[in-house]
């Protein structure tokens, strides 16, 4: 391929304008390249490989006091990149996302597209009371203050969260992974369940995909992690039900849930949480419960302690859906709900 070099002047202006000879030959897209975080090392070495490439070198220096500083041992400059890292509590996993996205601005990275598994801070997305923040929102503006030009992330607490971003972000749905699932189980009677009010959208968008019934779990707060008070609004005798949640920290919903389903003549209770942040004595509650399985994702690092729960990877979605983005073709495949 030759190019020919056309100088275009305008006063006190130079453009330099570059054109191929070549109009058969079609343009190249540069290869992107995958880092990863530290807390999602795991995870990011599964997409990198179902994306079928190796995880970029990035190097942490740690200093004593806890401060840290990530570098790019390799060069990024007019690359596409994505970071992988989900950013569940402590407070360190963000800061890790928003120094290596600055880290990668200053790199002249020409993409920079932060790939949030689990974007964290989310369920404080409004004030539920008077002063407090709207964490969600921070989070957001800090991410694009940093120089994220792109967010791929997996069941946001809440929708809206998309609306606090000025750039694109690709919300994708579990519901990719849990449906194959739940459809494989051939389970008869099957209802729907959700374990809180907020919560009966997704409910019913599976009871649409499986073309069952649902069933709704009417709960009140004493204050946060806390149940005081849970009431069934449907029927769930002889029934088969799967509680459809977004997230499980410390369990108590979903134990509660099941344990009230079975005592009103469920034949088994099953639940499916996007993200298993589980918490405090969330392996003990599970354990003890009335549920036959927790069925989760690997968007959060976790020591599975229970034969109870069981892990579907997100890796292949994720790997898919960030060559579409790179290659600039459709993901709305991904979106069944």
């Amino acid at each position: 391929m030759h190019l020919l070099k056309n100088k275009v002047f305008k006063p006190n202006n130079q453009v330099t304008v570059w054109k191929t000879t070549n109009k058969d030959m079609p343009y190249q897209v540069p290869q992107p390249k995958i880092f990863a975080c530290t807390q999602s090392k795991v995870l990011g070495d599964k997409i990198a490989k179902a994306y079928g490439m190796e995880l970029g070198n990035v190097l942490f220096s740690r200093y004593s006091d806890g401060e840290f500083q990530p570098s790019f041992e390799e060069s990024i400059r007019g690359t596409r990149i994505f970071l992988i890292g989900s950013t569940h509590p402590g407070p360190e996993n963000l800061m890790e996302m928003l120094l290596m996205i600055d880290a990668a601005k200053r790199a002249s990275a020409r993409h920079i597209t932060a790939v949030m598994p689990y974007f964290g801070w989310a369920r404080q997305d409004r004030k539920d009371k008077p002063r407090v923040p709207i964490a969600a929102k921070l989070v957001a503006k800090m991410l694009e203050t940093a120089g994220a030009t792109r967010i791929i992330t997996m069941d946001l607490h809440a929708d809206q969260i998309q609306g606090f971003f000025e750039k694109p972000v690709d919300h994708l749905f579990a519901s990719t992974l849990f449906l194959p699932y739940l459809k494989n189980l051939g389970l008869k009677n099957l209802t729907i369940a959700s374990p809180d009010m907020g919560g009966s959208k997704r409910a019913y968008a599976y009871s649409k995909a499986l073309d069952c019934d649902v069933v709704v779990c009417y709960k009140q707060r004493a204050k946060a992690n806390v149940i005081s008070h849970m009431e069934l609004i449907g029927d769930v005798k002889g029934k088969n039900v799967v509680l459809a949640d977004d997230m499980v920290d410390t369990a108590g919903t979903l134990t509660k849930a099941a344990d009230l389903m079975m005592e009103r003549g469920a034949l088994s209770v099953r639940a499916i949480a996007t993200h298993g942040l589980l918490s405090g004595d969330a392996y003990e509650k599970i354990e003890k419960s009335k549920l036959t399985e927790l069925i989760i994702t690997d968007s959060i690092p976790a020591e599975v302690k229970s034969d109870k729960v069981k892990v579907l990877s997100c890796a292949e979605l994720f790997a898919d859906v960030m060559d579409k983005v790179h290659n600039n073709n459709s993901i709305s495949s991904k979106f069944l709900m």
